[in-house]
């Protein structure tokens, strides 16, 4: 089931605990356990059985609000094997990649399940997501994040623990990459990708934005590709005190998408405006060639 839990808290499921300043603590529970903090012990039992939304106090008297984790609140305190993909990020794979209920999804770098999760919460028990991880600890720890948000194995993923291949797969809506060198499947993702169906990659540098650009742009198979990055700024607001918080999520990564374009479609190409240096250079020539003998140097 990829719904959200309801019903009162039980033994196994991961809940956010927030105390008076804001700060958040991230604890599964377990019958007879204990969270231990500056202000005091917090029994798992006075939790365990209560509803989603309650007020629990530790033995020093501070009250704590229990919910249960909103993924956004998981994915960013789950226990990491390679680096989660952001909220802000993986909304954004979600709503630019139009990932559907119901749609057949490839991910290749499945890292420690983040990404993997709100997938999973698009396409719906009727949908299907691929995941590829190579690195076998890295999906370890993808499986464990992922089946404890969940409260099970969701019936929707399949997780291989290898390198991305094609043999053998077609026809799907959606291929998320999130790995060093995307470039490098290209071909690959070509070859697994419906018609109109669309590629995503998430990718940290400028170095690796330029290099999927170009691979997809020069493949043949792909619309031209769309890239750009976001950034999340909170706002502080208190009485007449409203201003912009002090912190913000700033570059995390950048996001490049493209459509694939049905067999032996060739893309026409795409009209750019010349860089301004280069339209300054071409003037130049042309004023040189127009100057009679003896101007600008000319003999």
């Amino acid at each position: 089931m990829t719904k959200p839990r309801q019903g009162p808290l039980t033994p196994g499921e991961p809940v956010q605990l927030t105390d008076p300043k804001g700060r958040t603590h991230l604890i599964t529970l377990r019958a007879g356990a204990s969270f231990h903090t500056h202000r005091g012990m917090l029994s798992h039992d006075d939790i365990i059985g209560g509803p989603d939304g309650n007020v629990v106090r530790s033995l020093g008297g501070t009250p704590y609000v229990v919910f249960r984790p909103l993924l956004a609140d998981y994915t960013l305190a789950m226990k990491r094997g390679a680096a989660v993909v952001y909220p802000k990020d993986a909304a954004q794979i979600v709503a630019f990649a139009d990932v559907f209920p119901g749609a057949r999804v490839l991910e290749a770098g499945a890292g420690s399940g983040a990404l993997s999760c709100w997938l999973l919460r698009a396409v719906g028990d009727q949908g299907t997501l691929v995941s590829f991880e190579r690195r076998p600890e890295f999906a370890e720890v993808a499986r464990k994040n992922v089946e404890q948000f969940f409260g099970g194995a969701p019936p929707a993923w399949q997780l291989v623990n290898g390198e991305f291949a094609a043999d053998g797969l077609a026809d799907f809506d959606r291929v998320v990459l999130d790995l060093l060198a995307p470039w490098d499947l290209v071909d690959g993702v070509a070859a697994v990708l419906a018609p109109g169906g669309l590629a995503c990659c998430y990718v940290a540098t400028t170095t690796q934005l330029s290099r999927i650009v170009e691979a997809l742009r020069g493949h043949g198979a792909f619309d031209e590709p769309a890239a750009w990055e976001s950034m999340n700024r909170p706002w502080h607001v208190e009485g007449l005190a409203v201003r912009p918080g002090h912190r913000m999520v700033g570059h995390t990564g950048f996001l490049v998408t493209a459509r694939r374009l049905a067999p032996g479609v060739v893309p026409p190409p795409r009209r750019r405006r010349p860089a301004k240096a280069s339209q300054e250079e071409d003037h130049s020539a042309e004023r040189a060639e127009l100057s009679p003998p003896g101007v600008n140097g000319n003999a």
